[in-house]
């Protein structure tokens, strides 16, 4: 595969721990990549988490060119203005994501290449960074083939293995299903490695101060593991080939606690947090990428906003700020809407937007990969599909409970200073979360059967990820087909309505074209990704 030149000697990252770092600390510790000549296992470890840390965090780019112009539209988690070619992915919103992937393989190559160059008791020293490593970047492929379905991946990311040949270097497309099946693989091989591994003193250092993701924690890196693992066993629960095991490994894992340990609480949530917004590791770049003015990123879509004060869902004033004229409403764009009808609404100050203290001013949002909601709606819906009604109540209500505790929780986390202009939300109330539950559009009693049951996990779902989990959200709405959602037709396009997938970008249907020419004939927007199958 052709790509940019890029650094394999990326070396940057955060000590973290309770004391938060200066900048000139962050430096020092951490050298630019450009002038150093040699790395070691431990700081390429730190590389590979680094080079991701943009797509981990809400940032500039990511949010603004990226999710505005297409998951967020697809999942309804903002409003926007209806235009020509609406549906379309941005081709350099997509490019960015490829780049950035590949960026991270590249790294992740590269630490495989030196920790194979070292010998055997240094190798197995270091066996915690290895095995650490290839659950992040699992995380991220997993993320790559639900939007894009087969990528380069076994092959891909071997230049500087290869010499620098970059003829040698075109890699194969994989297949989205062989990638899923060999991800799946390895990662019950490292769960099982890592319920046997032990540091000694030095490493277990060593991997606190070069981990800004689990600081160091190998039961949260055993957590995360397994964690995503439930996610992509559950994604794949529908197709007929990996049914069998998809619930036979997720009854393994459920029913294993102290085997195979998942995120259960918000405190065991996966996610890079904020400790000093003077260090590369920030979320600065969040405003900017919602708020641009003009551009639409942050403002309310109709349906999660009308179900949302339908219900009284604690979360809304923790979520949304009414618009500035708006009297106090909270009122939404509605995408089936004319241009002008939604232009005349945005322009009267009447929509409402994502609350700026909560999410988009707020420097110190974590990155989050995995957390607990997440987890008990994937519970809910494995045991509402095993026959198991009591559990799957007690995981749905679990995971409303522990949303809306999450986005409270988010709150605690906001530097007041700085923030003007937006209303400070009040954390919600334990009745008020009692009292949601109760409500008749969203209580697991009043479901009459477990397709109505399906429709409240998806729209838990869709609601806990909003703008803040995309990919997950505009997976688990393309897998389950909730909750319903409606759009304006674009008649003057070919592609009428969101698309079911990304395509590959241009660059690499150029530079890689004998390989990409074995996927082009499903390289479209309207062929699904093989877990698709409602």
């Amino acid at each position: 595969m052709k790509m940019k030149k890029i650094s394999f000697l990326l070396l940057t990252g955060l000590l973290v721990g309770n004391i938060s770092c200066k900048e000139a600390e962050f430096t020092d510790a951490y050298p630019n990549p450009a002038k150093i000549a040699e790395t070691t296992v431990e700081k390429q470890f730190t590389g590979v988490l680094y080079a991701n840390k943009d797509y981990v965090l809400p940032g500039y780019r990511h949010y603004f060119v990226t999710l505005r112009t297409s998951l967020n539209h697809y999942n309804q988690a903002t409003g926007w203005i209806n235009s020509s070619g609406q549906y379309i992915p941005g081709s350099s919103g997509v490019e960015d994501v490829w780049y950035n992937y590949y960026n991270m393989l590249a790294q992740y190559r590269e630490l495989q290449k030196v920790y194979a160059s070292r010998p055997a008791d240094q190798q197995a020293d270091r066996k915690i960074f290895m095995l650490a490593a290839a659950v992040y970047v699992y995380d991220y492929t997993q993320k790559m083939v639900d939007v894009l379905g087969a990528i380069p991946f076994s092959a891909a990311g071997m230049l500087s293995s290869n010499g620098g040949d970059y003829l040698a270097s075109s890699a194969k497309f994989d297949t989205a299903e062989g990638i899923y099946t060999f991800l799946l693989d390895d990662l019950k091989r490292i769960s099982t490695e890592l319920n046997g591994i032990t540091l000694n003193a030095g490493y277990q250092k060593s991997f606190q101060t070069q981990d800004f993701v689990n600081k160091g924690d190998v039961t949260a890196w055993k957590r995360y593991c397994n964690s995503l693992r439930l996610r992509m066993l559950n994604r794949v629960s529908d197709v007929e080939s990996f049914k069998s095991r998809a619930n036979t490994e997720m009854a393994e894992i459920l029913g294993n606690a102290t085997t195979y340990p998942i995120v259960e609480t918000n405190a065991q949530n996966i996610q890079v947090n904020v400790f000093n917004i003077n260090t590369d590791i920030n979320s600065n770049g969040f405003r900017d990428g919602l708020e641009s003015a003009g551009w639409f990123g942050n403002t309310a879509g109709k349906a999660m906003i009308d179900n949302m004060n339908a219900n009284n869902d604690p979360r809304l004033p923790l979520l949304f700020e009414p618009g500035a004229n708006a009297g106090g409403k909270y009122i939404g764009i509605d995408p089936t809407a004319t241009e002008g009808a939604q232009t005349t609404l945005f322009n009267a100050g009447q929509v409402a937007i994502y609350n700026r203290y909560t999410l988009s001013r707020n420097q110190f949002f974590p990155g989050i990969l995995i957390n607990a909601p997440q987890m008990n709606l994937i519970k809910a819906e494995y045991y509402l599909r095993t026959g198991n009604d009591a559990s799957a109540k007690t995981a749905y209500e679990t995971a409303i409970t522990q949303s809306v505790q999450f986005y409270n929780g988010i709150l605690a986390l906001t530097n007041a200073t700085g923030i003007t202009d937006s209303p400070i939300p009040t954390a919600a109330t334990a009745a008020s979360i009692s009292s949601y539950i109760a409500a008749p559009a969203v209580s697991w009693s009043s479901a009459a059967t477990n397709t109505d049951k399906l429709k409240l996990i998806a729209t838990q779902k869709w609601l806990h990820y909003n703008l803040v989990q995309p990919y997950e959200n505009w997976a688990d709405i393309r897998r389950l087909d909730y909750p319903v959602l409606s759009f304006q037709v674009d008649n003057a396009n070919n592609q009428t309505l969101p698309p079911v997938r990304w395509t590959i970008p241009g660059n690499e249907i150029t530079y890689n074209a004998a390989n990409y020419a074995a996927v082009k004939a499903t390289d479209n927007l309207k062929t699904k990704i093989f877990w698709d199958v409602k």
